[in-house]
């Protein structure tokens, strides 16, 4: 199993950013999924089965993914504003 983790931050987009990604269904300014799963395309498969995620969209951003077999930092979030 792997743990599959999706960002994405539109804190300082700006209009020139016309093909920036939108994952979440409602309007954001940082979103973020954790999955756990054998495979990319199992997590997605599930993150679609919950209905509020762009699935197409996520497919355009490389999620951060995290083996369990050794020891690991799972996530790290800073946010200064």
């Amino acid at each position: 199993m792997k743990i599959f983790i999706w960002r994405h931050s539109k804190f300082l987009s700006s209009w020139s950013m016309f093909d920036e990604p939108h994952i979440h269904r409602d309007n954001y300014l940082q979103a973020e999924i954790a999955v756990l799963a054998e495979s990319e395309e199992e997590a997605l498969e599930l993150i679609e089965k919950d209905g509020q995620w762009n699935i197409h969209e996520l497919r355009r951003i490389e999620p951060n993914v995290i083996e369990l077999d050794s020891p690991a930092i799972i996530s790290k979030f800073v946010h200064f504003g």
